[in-house]
């Protein structure tokens, strides 16, 4: 029978010329079954009916769209708002009776760079992403062929409830995707935490599943205003946020297909602009690719490259907005994670466990987005005065003998050194918290002697610990056995890698007993050798043997449906098995933690061990690592292409949170030449962490080993930095107390010029520095993009007055251009070869004028290493301001540690005209001068107390 009201695709129709047997249509109107005198009217009825139900159907889906749900919490009601993507569309086929639904043409007809993968990292016939119920179009190469329609299924948002911080609602899926175990009802929590931060989360209402154990803010109420709206759609879901002071939309998942799924969680949003910040670690320039690249999660030690997970995983981004304006995500999830950027522009997060976690920061200044970031993940720790100093090492120096050597050479070479360290070579065949009583016979002497030059020392402490030595025969690992600190595999023994001691156990950092025996290990080395600050490297973790010695179970830890783009193609990959047993949770979960806890540890053990500030750099970080550790960028190569690479990664590491951040100048792998290092060397005095070391394989590098010129030019480097440090200082009190960045890219401080936003080769020590280094062989001119205000070289106070462009400046082998922004003020110092003998010397201040004869600094001193000083009050503020011909100090806040410092220089950039007398607190002074050609005043001999407020004034009559 034909069902009612749908065309018959084989009825029996006669001819009108053809005399046959009535068909069966026909026989049902005779008999009276059917109330119709014949045929055609029968067909008549069809057709209209037909009509009529299609045209039912279409309103129905129009009637069905996606609608906008705008939360209005001053309203207290929701308001519904259509969407403006492009709809989905239903054909209808009726092959044999039934209804065929399949998208059609138009919904396959997505623009290139806005498809979305439908088969990321899997090879796919036409018939396999068809299955999937997604279109298929390999005609361009480089984007995907297997990629979403229009209106693919997903969740269907519920109803909306109101709560005391936002809104929550369930999404439901009524059927399975593609990867397995899908959480069929996922619920969502919309929390409106401060004006300017958005928190939103994705769970599992049924079950707990694993989440990241960084301790966050808690907020109990929402506030008055904010700088966001969110909207939402239905069916399919997705959420939309807007800034809400022009309405530009900043997230949009409603351009794919939510999927929450055990080891599977993707989510899509579109970006507001190309310019998109972030995502690492990862070998790149400040502005990342959107031409269809992706960035991989998952911290693994290797040479750093381009398109690989190196050791750290920060999922956040920055994006610059058209007018200026900033915003930043962050995906607090610490799985394996790849995010793909498309042209659109937009993103796609993909993680495979854990929850989905976001943050949204509105800013509106980039300024102002890190700083929301870090009021989530922890403000930076403050380092001491000394660890801002020139640090040496090199992987070679084997024993105490060759290690004094060095710092004998760099005395009698007259460069700066505040800290010496020693890499493997101290150990007893290689294993931590020991050290070789031949080689290293007199090591506890050695560093005695160190301190009594006013100099400090770090040591390298991995965290994996030999396992193959008779028992009683290493105590770190006995009492770690007896302790159960050490991650451990499916039949619950400890899991056994290889790393430098050879078979090596590794501690269990997300175990709160591991970081008390991981304090006494500091603890009892610390009695034998009185080091300053702790190296911890090969924490991603590494493993010589990728897994274990035993390999790692077959299972979906190991071998989840969807492996992100990880270096070596598995998780296990030179690390520990994805399955290994620890006190948090399985390996597969924290892997991207295990830096972070060690970090932690070695803060904690330091802290308690010397009762002074701690020092602790890390390899392997993850976000809120900054409060406990600062970081170096690895084994890079020594070269010039890797020679700037270390300017994004600077500024993205203070972005991230971890302002102590450096490079091995020179390069830590291959030979560097003399010209390379001179050149490294000057920019690497502007690495917030400034250090030189290299591999034993290759050629030393120290300052000592080149010829005279080259030495010169490194000691005129050193020397800058040194006499930068209080400014310096400053700025890591600033990052410590107000979440500033200390090495920050250019459209930081200039975000409405758009000229600014990509500039990588340059780079600012918070606002009043632009450093622009050479990064070519051989040159000797370099050109830097000025920004549309003056500028002062630092050098002379030559003015460079800029409308916003770029400026060729002479940069001769011993010269790195550094220029002060008009209306600062720098506190400098007389510089020596440690900062203990630099701090007592007499003070210089740099004041560059504006136009209007305006300027501002500030010096935060204290004793440069203790505990909590700002906390405790035990600290110096001083604020110096500039108006017209007037500076003058004022004290904020004065302890002892300022006592008998003084104030001996001072030099005025920009001033207009001749000064005919200068006085100082009322007096007039006559040991003064100016400059015709460049506008300077200098007052060179001055000793005024700096713990002390002064005023110094000039005129230009009689």
């Amino acid at each position: 029978m034909i069902s009612a009201g749908m065309p018959a695709t084989h009825q029996e129709v006669e001819s009108s010329d053809v005399k046959k047997k009535p068909g069966r249509a026909q026989l049902l109107c005779l008999s009276g079954v059917l109330p119709f005198r014949d045929v055609t009217t029968l067909m008549y009825f069809i057709f209209c009916l037909t009509f009529f139900l299609m045209a039912a159907t279409l309103l129905r889906i129009i009637l069905s769209s996606p609608r906008f749900y705008e939360a209005s919490s001053e309203k207290g009601y929701w308001d519904t708002f259509m969407f403006y993507r492009k709809e989905s569309t239903i054909e209808f086929f009726t092959e044999e009776m039934e209804i065929t639904a399949r998208y059609s043409s138009q919904q396959c007809d997505i623009s290139t760079n806005e498809r979305f993968d439908c088969a990321p990292h899997t090879p796919i016939t036409k018939e396999t992403c068809e299955a999937r119920g997604c279109c298929f179009n390999n005609l361009t190469k480089g984007v995907p062929c297997c990629f979403f329609p229009l209106g693919y299924p997903s969740y269907k948002m519920g109803a909306v409830t109101p709560t005391e911080m936002g809104h929550t609602a369930l999404l439901n899926r009524s059927s399975s995707s593609f990867y397995p175990k899908d959480i069929m009802t996922v619920q969502l929590e919309v929390m409106y935490e401060t004006e300017g931060r958005l928190h939103f989360t994705f769970k599992d209402p049924g079950n707990k599943r694993y989440e990241v154990p960084i301790k966050v803010p808690k907020v109990s109420s929402q506030p008055v205003s904010k700088l966001y709206e969110v909207k939402f759609s239905s069916d399919p879901f997705g959420i939309i946020v807007l800034r809400k002071s022009n309405g530009r939309v900043l997230l949009n998942t409603t351009v794919a297909p939510l999927f929450f799924a055990d080891q599977f969680l993707q989510i899509s949003t579109t970006l507001p602009s190309p310019f998109i910040s972030g995502l690492g670690e990862h070998f790149t320039k400040l502005m990342l690719d959107i031409n269809w690249s992706e960035v991989t999660f998952w911290n693994r030690d290797g040479h750093p490259s381009a398109n690989n997970n190196l050791y750290g995983s920060h999922p956040f981004y920055l994006v610059m907005e058209d007018d200026g304006s900033a915003h930043g995500v962050f995906l607090m999830n610490s799985n394996a994670m790849d995010v793909a950027l498309q042209p659109a522009p937009a993103l796609t997060w993909r993680t495979i466990g854990g929850i989905l976690d976001f943050y949204v920061f509105l800013g509106p200044e980039p300024k102002s987005v890190i700083r929301q970031y870090h009021d989530v993940i922890g403000y930076p720790f403050m380092p001491p005065y000394w660890g801002l100093g020139f640090h040496l090492c090199r992987f070679g120096y084997f024993t105490t003998n060759i290690t004094r050597n060095v710092v004998k050479r760099m005395e009698e070479a007259k460069m700066p050194l505040d800290v010496q360290w020693n890499d493997l070579d101290y150990m007893d065949e290689r294993r931590i918290f020991t050290y070789n009583k031949e080689n290293f016979s007199d090591f506890p002497a050695m560093v005695d002697e160190f301190h009594k030059k006013g100099m400090r020392y770090v040591i390298i402490v991995d965290p994996a610990l030999s396992s193959d030595g008779p028992p009683g025969t290493y105590k770190p690992y006995d009492t770690g056995l007896k302790r159960g600190v050490f991650i451990l595999n499916e039949t619950d023994q400890p899991l056994v890698g290889r790393v430098w001691p050879g078979p090596s156990v590794f501690p269990d950092f997300t175990n709160p007993e591991t970081h008390r025996w991981w304090y006494d290990m500091v603890n009892s080395f610390h009695d034998e050798v009185p080091f300053d600050g702790m190296w911890i490297d090969m924490n991603e973790p590494s493993n010589f043997e990728s897994g274990s010695l035993d390999g790692c179970p077959k299972n979906e830890l190991e071998n989840p449906p969807y492996i992100p783009g990880v270096r070596g193609g598995s998780l296990k990959s030179y690390t520990v098995c994805a399955s290994g047993k620890q006190y948090l949770s399985r390996h597969y979960d924290v892997h991207c933690l295990y830096g972070l806890g060690h970090a932690i540890a070695s803060n904690r053990a330091l802290n308690k061990v010397r009762g002074k500030r701690p020092f602790v750099i890390s390899r392997s970080t993850f976000p809120s690592h900054g409060h406990y550790a600062g970081h170096w960028t690895g084994d890079i190569s020594s070269d010039w292409e890797n020679l700037y690479y270390t300017i994004p990664a600077v500024m993205l590491f203070n972005m991230f949170g971890i302002p102590l951040v450096g490079a091995d100048i020179c390069g830590f792998a291959g030979n560097t030449t003399e010209e390379l290092c001179v050149r490294w060397s000057q920019l690497g005095a502007f690495y917030p962490f400034m250090r030189n070391h290299n591999d034993f394989h290759s050629q030393s590098q120290e300052p000592y080993v080149f010829s005279q010129k080259a030495q010169a030019a490194i000691r005129k480097a050193l020397l800058l930095r040194y006499s930068l440090l209080p400014y310096l200082y400053t700025l890591f009190h600033k990052a410590h107390t107000a979440a500033e960045t200390v090495a920050r890219p250019l459209f930081f401080e200039f975000p409405s010029d758009p000229n600014t936003w990509t500039v990588d080769h340059q780079m600012m020590w918070g606002e009043a520095l632009l450093i622009t280094p050479v990064l070519q062989q051989g040159k000797t001119e370099v050109k830097g993009y000025f920004p549309p205000v003056t500028w002062y070289s630092l050098y002379d106070g030559s003015a460079v007055r800029s409308k916003g462009q770029y400026v060729v400046l002479s940069t001769p082998l011993d010269t790195i251009n550094v220029h002060v922004r008009e209306g600062c003020i720098l506190p400098l110092q007389l510089p020596n070869t440690t900062t203990t003998a630099s701090r007592i010397n007499p003070f210089k201040l740099i004041v560059a004028l504006s136009e209007s004869g305006a300027a501002r600094g500030e010096l935060f001193w204290d004793d440069g290493e203790g505990l909590l000083t700002f906390e405790r009050g035990d600290y110096t503020h001083i604020l110096f301001l500039a108006t017209s011909n007037i500076i003058a100090s004022t004290l904020i806040h004065v302890n002892s540690q300022i006592d008998g410092l003084t104030l001996g220089e001072v030099s005025v950039f920009g001033v207009a005209n001749p000064p005919q007398k200068v006085f100082v607190n009322g007096v007039s002074i006559s040991d003064f001068s100016f400059r015709l050609d460049t506008k300077v005043l200098s007052l060179p001999k001055l000793s005024l107390p700096i713990g002390m407020e002064f005023t110094i004034t000039w005129s230009w009559g009689n």
